[in-house]
Formats: C-alpha cells, sequence, structure tokens
C-alpha cells in the first residue's frame, strides 16, 4: 500500500473514489425511491456528448460534460413533468441521442476517434489530472451538500409527490435539483466509474443497503459505506492488477449486495416468523385468549 501511494496520479485517483463512493449512493438513494435506478444510465449516455464536444472544442471534457449533462438531465424532467412524453421514452431518447451525438463529435474532433471515450467509458485511474481533481472536489462537495443537506425534502419528493405538494414543498424546484445533482453525479464518477457503470454504483450499493438496514437514514449511512468501501478497494485492486477501475467497483458491489442478501435473508424470514407469532398472540388476546369469558363460569 506504501510504494502505491508513493505515485502522485494514485494519490488523486484514491481521492476521487472516495469523492465517488460518497456521491454516487448519496444520490443514487433517491432514484431507487423513486423507481429511476437506471437514470444514472441515461445520463451517463448523454455525458457521452458532452465528452466528445470537449474534445471538438479543445476544452477540459469535464466542463462540456456537466454542461450537456445538466441540460439533458432538466430537459427529461421537464418532458416527464409537462406529460408530453412519459417518462421512459424521455429516457430512452437520452440513451440514442446521447451516444449517437458522442460517437459523431468524437470522430468531428480533430485526431478525434472512438478510442478516446474509452477511458470514460470505463474509467482509468491514470487520467485523473490535478485539474480534472479539483473540478470533482468541487462537484462532489455540491452533490453532497444537496443530498445530506436537503435529505428530508427530497426524501418526501421521491416517496410522495402530492403529499409533498399539499405540505408545501417545492415539489417542482426539488425534481429538478435532483435530476441536476444526478447529472453532476455523473460527471464526478466518470473519471473513476466510467459513463457506463456510474449507474451501478448509484444504485447497487443502495440496494446492498436495503437489505441489512431500517429506515432511511440508516440505508443513506450504509450506501454511502459500501459506496466508498468498494471504490476505494476497486481501484486498489485495478491498480495492481492492470485492469478498468469501474469494472473492478460494480463487481465488487454486486459481491458485497450477495454477501449481504445472502447473510440477510435467514434474519429476515425469522423476524418475519416472530412478527406473525406476535400478531397472532395479539389477535388471540383481544379476542379473549384461549378461554372467552363466560366458558369457566360455574353453575
Amino acid at each position: 500500500m506504501i510504494d502505491l501511494l508513493d505515485y502522485a496520479f494514485m494519490q488523486r485517483a484514491l481521492l476521487a473514489a472516495v469523492l465517488v463512493g460518497i456521491t454516487a449512493p448519496a444520490v443514487g438513494i433517491y432514484l431507487v425511491q423513486r423507481r429511476q435506478a437506471i437514470m444514472g444510465d441515461g445520463i451517463g449516455h448523454v455525458a457521452l456528448t458532452g465528452v466528445a464536444l470537449g474534445f471538438l472544442t479543445g476544452t477540459n471534457p469535464i466542463w462540456t460534460a456537466i454542461a450537456v449533462t445538466v441540460l439533458g438531465a432538466v430537459l427529461m424532467e421537464l418532458i416527464r413533468w409537462y406529460g408530453k412524453a412519459r417518462g421512459d421514452l424521455a429516457l430512452a431518447m437520452l440513451f440514442y441521442g446521447g451516444m449517437a451525438g458522442g460517437v459523431l463529435l468524437i470522430n468531428l474532433a480533430p485526431n478525434g476517434s472512438n478510442a478516446n471515450l474509452t477511458t470514460f467509458l470505463w474509467g482509468s485511474i491514470t487520467t485523473v489530472s490535478a485539474g480534472d481533481l479539483t473540478a470533482i472536489c468541487v462537484l462532489a462537495a455540491f452533490v453532497a451538500a444537496v443530498a445530506l443537506g436537503l435529505r428530508r425534502q427530497l426524501f418526501a419528493v421521491c416517496q410522495d409527490e402530492e403529499f409533498a405538494r399539499v405540505t408545501g414543498l417545492p415539489v417542482r424546484l426539488l425534481n429538478l435539483l435532483l435530476a441536476v445533482t444526478a447529472a453532476l453525479t455523473v460527471t464526478v464518477a466518470m473519471r473513476v466509474v466510467g459513463l457506463l457503470l456510474v449507474s451501478a454504483l448509484m444504485v447497487v450499493p443502495v440496494a446492498a443497503a436495503q437489505q441489512a438496514t431500517r429506515g432511511f437514514a440508516m440505508t443513506l449511512v450504509a450506501a454511502i459505506g459500501i459506496g466508498v468501501a468498494v471504490s476505494l478497494s476497486g481501484t486498489v485492486y485495478s491498480f495492481y492488477v492492470d485492469v478498468p477501475p469501474g469494472a473492478s467497483i460494480v463487481v465488487l458491489a454486486i459481491a458485497v449486495f450477495a454477501v449481504i442478501t445472502a447473510l440477510a435473508t435467514p434474519v429476515a424470514k425469522r423476524r418475519a416468523r416472530r412478527a406473525a407469532a406476535a400478531y397472532e398472540e395479539q389477535c388471540t388476546l383481544e379476542a379473549g385468549g384461549p378461554n372467552p369469558p363466560g366458558d369457566d363460569v360455574k353453575v
């Protein structure tokens, strides 16, 4: 581990991995709650257009990816809100339009080719520059502030929009803010996890945490813990084995999910049996016990 930290690019990669491990599950828990777990994939494909636009204009691909993904996420949310197309159709347009636009623009760029997109598609620990890390830190701070600071409001909106609206919450603004936050999370994670796998890191740690915890707060904390653990472990493993970090991180996350599920299933069954027994006992007591009143009256 000491020789790994001797390399400046690995120091940057590990710090980026920690930030990704925090932000991806912190936003993903709301997408899971809204049954939009695949939304990260759609935004990731849109980010391809932003990355290619960066190569075409000669600017940092992170900043162009931010602009394009935020625009795409906001448009998708507005389309869903006003009902001009169903949410799944809007997501499909993000998928196909983002992929096609990225491939088209990268081939129009000077000395551009599809190979330039590889590090963004699958992640690369060697390409996190000091400038990239600065951008990632700024974006991660904003994402964490929104996801954690507004957790009660966002949870209410994701749980029941109508109830949230009745209570006076700005539902439309919160939905747009969540869409923008999801877009920023994708750009934060694309250097480490890759655009094709970022959605998995937003969803799998949350799904794993749900198997072992109760309540939103505990699930959020556990999901972030799992996200940080698999992000760091996958990045370290990719350094020593020379494989894409995104693939390593996602495989580890799925393995953690499988282990937690295997351990939690018997516990959940025992809890269900105890709850059923307690309910049956309560019903028996409320009905008067095994001997209803009057059965023991002597004449």
